[in-house]
């Protein structure tokens, strides 16, 4: 029988529109690729328990993932190579051996947007226990960034008319132009869009509170509406195909707020029945108390030959762009 793990934690989830634009005019724009951090170290720490600790911590695996992908790409520089470009990466740390025991953490220090995270220390085991202490604020801030840097390219490459979305479902969202409708009914939207190696996608969907509250089973709940769903609206190019959650992975379920709102927040991993297609999903769960429901907005990948995680970053970009109007 398949043991489902339930991982239930409070989170306050940032409001993705709430991304503050800290540049100005005069500004330099950070570069870099998403999810990727500079470590500025010399060779003998990074070689040594310094590395690993860093390693463990921030190239650690991405949690709904069948295939082992990093948290963040890592790449050390030595301290002599910390010129001007790479001053303009997004996200930097800064390794001292020397001086007082001390962390700090910088936006914008020589660009917009940038994070700057410096540890100091005179011995290993200060460094260590300074890594170990703010490696989880490190890891927020650093995904808060990379989502607000998604959505600044989606606003600039052009976004889909959000008034549909408000007249349906009450809401605003920053869905890039590159989707188009693959189901749109009264109750239910399929955003689809094509990439070389398959697809990327969003579902939007509202159901009634019993539906997830029931018994109080919250992943149970979660697990059979997606099922419903799927066996609604997301069928294959063959007969009696059809999306379901994926049963030889338990899923992760955490508990969080979204713009205040109460939800739910699903990763795990799809499979279509009777066919050989899969990939992991995002799914969240929210309260809506206006309109007497939760809503559900969901992404959902099928790229069977290439990384996944920074396809997950994307979608989660827009989900998080969602407003209550």
């Amino acid at each position: 029988m398949k043991r489902i793990k339930q991982i239930v934690f409070f989170v306050f989830v940032l409001c993705a529109t709430a991304c503050k634009d800290d540049s100005d005019a005069d500004a330099v724009a950070s570069k870099g690729n998403i999810n990727e951090i500079s470590i500025i170290i010399n060779d003998v720490l990074w070689s040594g328990d310094i590395g690993d600790s860093l390693r463990k911590k921030l190239a650690a695996p991405v949690d709904g993932l069948t295939q082992e992908e990093p948290l963040f790409t890592l790449n050390q520089y030595h301290e002599s190579t910390f010129d001007e470009a790479l001053k303009k990466g997004r996200n930097i740390i800064i390794i001292n051996k020397g001086g007082e025991k001390e962390y700090t953490s910088k936006k914008n220090s020589f660009c917009t947007p940038q994070n700057v995270f410096t540890f100091s220390g005179k011995s290993i085991d200060d460094l260590l226990d300074l890594i170990e202490m703010h490696s989880d604020e490190i890891i927020m801030k650093i995904k808060e960034t990379e989502i607000c840097e998604n959505q600044k390219r989606n606003r600039k490459a052009g976004l889909l008319d959000t008034i549909p979305f408000k007249e349906q479902f009450g809401i605003s969202i920053m869905v890039p132009a590159t989707y188009t409708y693959a189901i749109e009914n009264d109750k239910f939207v399929w955003l689809k869009k094509d990439i070389p190696s398959g697809n990327t996608n969003i579902l939007l969907y509202s159901v009634p509170y019993e539906t997830i509250e029931q018994e109080k089973t919250i992943l149970s709940n979660i697990i059979s509406m997606r099922d419903s769903i799927g066996s609604l609206y997301i069928h294959g190019q063959e007969e009696n195909t059809y999306m379901k959650t994926e049963e030889a992975y338990s899923p992760y379920l955490f508990m969080t707020s979204f713009k205040d709102n109460r939800a739910f927040e699903t990763r795990g991993n799809w499979e279509m029945e009777n066919d050989f297609m899969n990939g992991p999903f995002l799914n969240y769960a929210i309260r809506d108390d206006k309109h007497q429901c939760y809503l559900v907005i969901e992404g959902f990948i099928y790229s069977p030959s290439s990384p996944k995680r920074d396809l997950i970053i994307e979608l989660e970009s827009i989900i998080k762009s969602l407003q209550f109007q």
